[in-house]
């Protein structure tokens, strides 16, 4: 027996020195590495045949490092700390106005005025073309630098000159720059017999308030069951996914915890206070780019089969990020822990240290993934962020109405429209006739829209190949006879029925921007949305809601 005590002794004896020395080994690397990139740096710097930028070289290469870990991970010099409070609070000083570049006049055009901006107060409209800041002209500059130049300090004044269409002179407009709160909740209303429905957009300070007035409105006006709409919310402070999570579960219950290398960072959080309502039936909307809290809502409501969640699997981001300061007034947000949901499970989906050989992250095989358990019993699956109770497939975009909706002939059409017609019928009931878009088609064909079709493209891809490979002689008549039948022009594509609605949806919701802002393109948006009309029929329908959270049985 002593001889196994000593021998046990001895090997937590000979622990201490092991870990100490691999904790030796790593900071002599550490110490060594940067040693060597200083002396690297001074040795340019003296001996380069050029001078270098320190601010340039040095960001460089925190960047190149910054690129081994994950793209969340992320240096904010100082005067990039306005985009970081941006991201942070959902504010920013300036004038309140989506803009976008127009190739044809070589300028940025302002698209949609947020609504009670100051650009709405000055008068500032969709369509018009940006001449000058201050007297400073605009041309040729990018979207990202006039956007710099129309931001500011809150308080300060600037002289904003535009070009608007069928108005013979430039117009000037004073502005004076304020804080602009992107609304976290920019639309909710009924939108079936006792069905309310809220797009709740993006996470920032305080949108839990904001989510929770919509939900008792709602009720007022006679809600028995609500959509929350997440599609596209990318996320944000994990405090207010709790207090969202808390608004339909119990005070006392787990809404998510953090693991990382450091125990500072592990963290459990808990719902603190009495819900709004835990027995009404809640469908949730979400895509492939919902994503952080977001994810940690729905996730956490889906463990707690609190929800039905409808739609695509979400993006997978379980990771969690501090800020940390650095020297000389700049901030590393930097990754520190993983995200672990009610059932356990990481809702984490990538790799970001192990790459594919094209270099996009790794993700976790469905076969590999753990099942863990809902609150009722029902398996849940972790490795890839939230799969929904109801998967619903995407609809594919047909490449031209891509190219539509980015063309300069869109804007021309919608900045026609709006000088055509002083109102048009309210939001969710707006629709173009059929003239309208017969009006549309000729705008196009008498501009100089074009656009690649893919399938040529894959066409002349497929030819090279079998010319390569000698087999195209053989198949000639076929390549022929199929590539006859694949001919056609812009004017005869804009007619196919598919494409036809698309592009129609898309013109619809950028006019109803000029007229009734965000909350207007939700609402029209909504008009022809398979993902709201399945939640419907699930909430319309109480023994399939019922039995969507209950546990299957095998």
């Amino acid at each position: 027996m002593k001889k196994i005590f000593l021998a046990v002794g001895l090997c937590c004896m000979s622990a201490v020195p092991v870990s100490a020395q691999k904790d030796s080994n790593h900071n002599f690397e550490i110490s060594k590495n940067l040693e060597i990139f200083n002396d690297i740096y001074k040795q340019l710097d003296m001996f380069y045949v050029d001078s270098l930028s320190a601010d340039t070289v040095i960001e460089w290469g925190i960047d190149a490092m910054l690129r081994q870990v994950d793209p969340f991970t992320v240096y904010y010099p100082e005067e990039g700390m306005d985009e970081l409070k941006e991201m942070t609070t959902g504010k920013y000083a300036g004038i309140g106005a989506v803009i976008r570049f127009y190739k044809k006049e070589d300028r940025v055009m302002v698209i949609e005025p947020q609504e009670d901006s100051p650009a709405i107060e000055a008068g500032v409209k969709g369509g018009d073309l940006i001449l000058s800041i201050d007297g400073k002209d605009m041309k040729g500059k990018s979207t990202q630098e006039v956007s710099e130049n129309l931001r500011g300090d809150a308080g300060t004044t600037f002289e904003l000159t535009v070009k608007r269409a069928g108005v013979e002179h430039p117009l000037s407009f004073k502005i004076t720059r304020r804080n602009i709160a992107m609304p976290p909740v920019p639309y909710y209303g009924m939108v079936a017999d006792g069905i309310g429905y809220i797009y709740f957009e993006r996470f920032v300070d305080g949108c839990s308030r904001d989510v929770r007035r919509a939900v008792v409105d709602l009720k007022e006006q006679g809600a028995k069951a609500l959509v929350i709409d997440m599609r596209g919310n990318p996320g944000g402070p994990l405090s207010e996914a709790v207090e969202v999570t808390n608004l339909f579960v119990p005070r006392g219950q787990k809404v998510v915890y953090t693991k990382g290398k450091l125990a500072s960072v592990n963290s459990e959080h808990y719902t603190k206070k009495e819900p709004l309502d835990v027995d009404i039936p809640v469908a949730v909307l979400v895509d492939g780019s919902t994503a952080s809290s977001a994810e940690i809502v729905s996730g956490a409501w889906q463990d707690w089969d609190r929800a039905v969640i409808v739609g695509e699997r979400t993006y997978g981001k379980g990771l969690v990020q501090m800020i940390r300061e650095v020297p000389y007034h700049g901030s590393l947000k930097v990754t520190t822990s993983r995200y672990y949901i009610p059932s356990g499970r990481c809702i984490q989906a990538y790799d970001y240290r192990h790459l594919n050989p094209d270099g996009s992250a790794k993700t976790l095989p469905d076969s590999l993934t753990k099942a863990f358990k809902t609150a009722g019993g029902r398996e849940v699956r972790d490795g890839g962020g939230i799969k929904p109770d109801v998967v619903i497939t995407p609809d594919s975009l047909p490449s031209i109405v891509y190219d539509i909706a980015t063309s300069d002939v869109l804007l021309d059409y919608v900045n026609h429209y709006v000088q055509t017609h002083a109102a048009i019928a309210p939001a969710g009931e707006f629709s173009l006739t059929d003239a309208d878009y017969a009006d549309f088609v000729k705008m196009v064909e008498g501009s100089d829209f074009t656009y690649k079709r893919r399938t040529e493209e894959m066409m002349k891809l497929l030819e090279r190949t079998a010319r390569f490979e000698g087999c195209y002689e053989g198949a000639k008549p076929e390549f022929e006879a199929l590539a006859a039948k694949m001919k056609g022009g812009v004017s005869a594509d804009l007619e196919v029925p598919k494409n036809k609605e698309e592009i129609k949806s898309v013109l619809e919701s950028d006019i109803v921007a000029r007229y009734y802002f965000r909350r207007g393109v939700v609402q029209q948006q909504l008009k022809a949305d398979k993902d709201l009309k399945t939640a419907l029929e699930i909430l319309t329908d109480t023994e399939r809601y019922a039995s969507l959270l209950k546990p299957v049985k095998k």
